[in-house]
């Protein structure tokens, strides 16, 4: 166990502590992701964890929010939509396909446990109010004359990414770059322009 000499407070502390949980899950999975590991790794007593998040999942959830958001996919502003969307998937690609394998690994037994799915954990990551890239990469299309101006369901929007993350779930492995190609060129392209 490593013992700081200095007290750790704030967000310093919470900082070392969701680095240590991270650690704790990418090597222990979701079994070994306990009070007591994150505890020690961190140099922290469990105590201190249960005040900032009562429950496991709390802590499960804050890490993947810490993680997931401080590693933000970059949205191209290229000055076309295609090369925007393809931008974009390239970078997701490049960004996420370790997180995709990972969590399909490491947290089976969570979603076992909790009843709940990839969907659920996606929709609370998300929901930390930040906009939706596809949303943008769309809307500057629009501005731009590029495609029609009319409403379109958050699932039309989505299919791209969609596509992305189900091709690296059942690949456990980086998406070809011409199946990027091909999810925004012969997929998204013709359905945002029905």
């Amino acid at each position: 166990m490593h013992l700081d000499k200095t007290r750790r407070r704030g967000a310093e502390l919470e900082d070392a502590i969701l680095d240590a949980a991270w650690e704790v899950l990418v090597e222990q999975g979701y079994p070994g992701f306990t009070y007591e590991a994150v505890a020690a790794r961190a140099g922290t007593s469990r105590p201190v964890l249960y005040r900032r998040w009562p429950q496991r999942d709390d802590l499960l959830l804050a890490t993947f929010t810490k993680y997931w958001w401080s590693q933000p996919i970059e949205v191209p502003d290229t000055g076309t939509f295609r090369d925007d969307a393809i931008g974009f998937l390239r970078n997701a690609d490049a960004a996420r396909s370790h997180l995709f394998t990972l969590l399909s690994v490491q947290l089976m037994d969570y979603f076992r446990d909790t009843g709940s799915s990839f969907s659920e954990l996606r929709d609370k990551l998300r929901g930390q109010g930040r906009p939706n890239s596809l949303e943008t990469i769309v809307a500057r299309a629009v501005a731009r004359g590029e495609l029609p101006d009319h409403p379109r369901p958050a699932r039309v929007i989505n299919v791209p990414f969609d596509l992305l993350r189900h091709d690296m779930l059942m690949t456990m492995r980086p998406v070809p770059d011409e199946a990027i190609i091909e999810i925004v060129d012969e997929i998204w392209l013709p359905l945002l322009n029905r």
